[in-house]
């Protein structure tokens, strides 16, 4: 627990996925470049590394371009691009023969392990934030610090405290109420972590119309040669993701200022017009595969791959043979039982909620007339007047950012924005000292 005299970071970055991550380079890169130090550390609770680990399916790619890396956006120059991890790998001349702006997501994972590599010695991997309260200095009511209490592998108790915070807890994987998952009922997130328990199944659900449903579908649709795989969702087909030209100026680093600035009925109107660039839509070369192999089976005469479009799962009951679905046709209700080895429900991911875990800390978090919390435009959550630390955002600001809030697309600008903003603020405290006095 803090002692009198606690170490006292500069920042504390709770999770490290590629958001810290490309935070955590761009404060090298700012070190590099100006001389000053920020001391940083990073929280992780997973073991290593890992960036949805459970769905890097063999032949899956991107839906990227190489160059919205971790830091091409902010400086094309930096030691950590794309660009120089084929250069270490020697796969550049490979890369460029391949003539594709989108690498498989099993390389850009390994891309993403060795550009965190180099900053082991700033991650604490295994630990997990249970609290985060505030510190006031001796006779003060002003919140100077923030101490963040977390819990190590092996059950113990430490605290970090820092001048500035940055969350960055990732994405909480949904399913529909009442559904919980377990042996026989799985979250795509958790598809190869669970796949080596299904042997020879006889016919496996996906629930879903996104992107994941539809590789979800494909890939077991391979996986298994002799089992029926049946997609299930309430729209007619898979829409396709609008990814032109004009339309992927939603995710330009100068969109984000004019959507910061826009009236909310703007706002509001923006997403509603975009949501087809990453909201439940499926790329159309992936929905042309699948159509393929759909209509080939019908030639053949047998159809493994069915596609139960218009229809939703109202039943869901478990035995100690599998899983029994009961199906409804939406134009006409009609209702199917399917017995199937496995569900797996691709129904998407919900940002974390900081609020979650600032706790007490979140009391002094100002929140806007929809209940969203105010962020400034440099991700920094506005505090009342007697918090004089920074607390960040990565991800969970999209309605006031924009869509890129919880994308890959504007990671290395945000990352370069916040990273100049803790500067800044640190700069201005004239903090000159790590040890701070109750």
């Amino acid at each position: 627990m803090p002692t009198a005299e606690q170490p006292v970071h500069d920042l504390v970055g709770i999770g490290f996925g590629p958001s810290n991550l490309a935070l955590a380079i761009a404060l090298h890169d700012r070190g590099t470049r100006t001389g000053e130090r920020i001391d940083a550390v990073f929280l992780e609770r997973q073991p290593s590394f890992g960036w949805h680990r459970g769905m890097l399916l063999e032949g899956t790619t991107m839906q990227v371009s190489f160059l919205k890396d971790l830091v091409t956006m902010r400086d094309p120059t930096s030691e950590f691009s794309f660009l120089s991890y084929l250069k270490a790998r020697d796969r550049m001349i490979d890369f460029i023969n391949h003539k594709t702006m989108f690498p498989s997501r099993l390389e850009f994972h390994d891309y993403l392990e060795w550009a965190a590599a180099p900053f082991a010695d700033q991650v604490e991997y295994g630990s997990e934030v249970v609290a985060v309260t505030p510190v006031t200095g001796e006779g003060q009511e002003a919140v100077e610090c923030l101490d963040v209490v977390v819990r190590q592998a092996d059950g113990e108790l430490s605290t970090r405290r820092t001048r500035n915070l940055v969350l960055a807890v990732g994405l909480t994987p949904v399913l529909p109420d009442g559904i919980v998952s377990d042996e026989r009922i799985w979250h795509s997130e958790e598809l190869l972590d669970k796949l080596p328990s299904l042997t020879d199944p006889r016919r496996v659900l996906v629930v879903g119309a996104g992107q994941s449903a539809a590789e979800v579908t494909e890939h077991l649709h391979g996986r298994f040669p002799d089992a029926e795989v049946c997609a299930v969702f309430a729209k007619y087909g898979y829409t396709p993701a609008d990814d032109s030209s004009f339309a992927n100026r939603i995710f330009d680093p100068a969109a984000v200022d004019h959507y910061f600035g826009a009236p909310g009925a703007v706002k509001e109107r923006l997403l509603a017009y975009h949501t087809s660039t990453n909201y439940s839509v499926v790329d159309l070369d992936l929905i042309d595969e699948l159509y393929r192999r759909h209509y080939q089976e019908k030639v053949r005469g047998r159809e493994r791959l069915r596609i139960l479009n218009a229809s939703r799962l109202v039943g869901v009951a478990q035995d100690g043979a599998g899983v029994r679905a009961t199906v409804e046709f939406l134009p006409t209700g009609e209702r199917t039982v399917l017995e199937a080895d496995v569900i797996v429900y691709a129904t998407g991911y919900r940002p974390g909620d900081p609020l979650t875990l600032l706790g007490a800390t979140g009391e002094h978090c100002e929140r806007l007339p929809s209940g969203g919390l105010r962020i400034e435009r440099d991700y920094r959550i506005v505090t009342s007047g007697n918090v004089r630390c920074g607390i960040y955002v990565q991800g969970a600001a999209e309605h006031t950012h924009g869509l890129t809030s919880t994308l890959l697309s504007n990671t290395a600008v945000r990352a370069g924005e916040i990273a100049e903003a803790v500067a800044s603020r640190l700069s201005r405290s004239g903090r000159g000292s790590y040890a701070f006095s109750r």
